[in-house]
């Protein structure tokens, strides 16, 4: 990067020999989610996060829901907007509020590091969670300094195909394979999300794909297969079919996952966590509502642990 020059994200510029980051400080959405909206479903259920985000992202994703905000520097000569607010007054939200963590969502975290890490440090002290829902390009030595602060990631694993990363999403898949696979390593409690978008990535031998490789790292990371809209440069098609939907959690289930849920469609079924051990239903959920039947972590009818963070 040259004198003047941005990076791909938008939001980082060169000047002087030194890379600034445009967006510290400015939150371009700010709400008070469900836990369960990042998706996470098993990690602190019932519980509310303090949502916030930036504008810019390192993917140009073709089906973005938030590409308002996520491609507005690189639609706009690299403009940024935001509110202006502190680490320290998104930290006082979250205890006035309550929320059990702080989510980096909306648009992509890791190009805001900086302002999200000074938050995270203030929000561990206050006892507050920290959570990143990201398409997973954050490199071993982000994760490493994020690591004592982060507790749980939502990780996009959008295709099994390079050629999908490349055209519609402007990146590369075995990145976000690595970042999956050492976040793992770490210890992070992760979830995985794939939206299943109808003539791109919805066969049933890359559905299994990604059924296998999740399965291969642990059949007890959660998978969320989330139902597509139409947005962006693909608002001409047309949402995912239901049997879709259906077809891939039943492909998870016989991969050996022991959690699947489906995403953006109500079904109790669908979305409900199962005791792997014995088969009862132990968190009930329709849309971010949970109903949760769990012992400290536990099945309460034969004593199982599930695997999560419950408290």
């Amino acid at each position: 990067m040259g004198e003047g020059e941005y990076g791909k994200c938008g939001v980082r510029v060169n000047r002087g020999g030194k890379l600034y980051l445009t967006v510290y400080g400015l939150t371009s959405a700010i709400n008070i989610d469900p836990i369960e909206k990042k998706p996470l479903y098993h990690f602190l259920p019932g519980t509310y996060s303090l949502s916030i985000g930036t504008v810019g992202c390192n993917f140009s994703c073709q089906f973005c829901q938030n590409w308002e905000i996520s491609q507005y520097p690189q639609n706009n000569n690299y403009q940024v907007f935001g509110e202006p607010v502190s680490p320290q007054e998104l930290v006082r939200l979250a205890q006035l509020y309550k929320t059990a963590s702080i989510s980096y969502t909306y648009n992509e975290p890791i190009i805001f590091f900086e302002f999200a890490f000074d938050v995270m440090k203030l929000a561990k002290e206050k006892g507050i969670r920290n959570v990143f829902v990201t398409s997973g390009y954050e490199t071993e030595e982000a994760i490493d300094i994020a690591l004592p602060y982060l507790d749980a990631m939502n990780i996009d694993l959008k295709s099994f195909s390079d050629e999908f990363y490349r055209k519609v999403c402007g990146a590369r898949l075995r990145p976000v394979l690595k970042t999956i696979e050492y976040a793992l390593k770490k210890g992070i409690w992760i979830e995985i999300t794939t939206l299943l978008i109808p003539g791109y990535n919805d066969s049933e031998e890359e559905i299994r794909e990604i059924a296998r490789f999740i399965a291969s790292l642990s059949r007890d990371i959660p998978w969320h297969i989330s139902r597509f809209f139409p947005a962006y440069k693909m608002a001409h098609l047309m949402p995912t079919p239901i049997e879709k939907l259906k077809r891939a959690y039943e492909i998870g289930r016989e991969e050996g996952l022991n959690f699947v849920y489906v995403g953006n469609y109500w079904q109790e079924d669908l979305e409900s966590t199962y005791c792997p051990n014995c088969g009862e239903k132990v968190l009930e959920r329709v849309g971010y509502r949970t109903k949760n039947h769990l012992k400290e972590g536990s099945c309460p009818h034969c004593g199982y642990r599930l695997p999560g963070v419950w408290v």
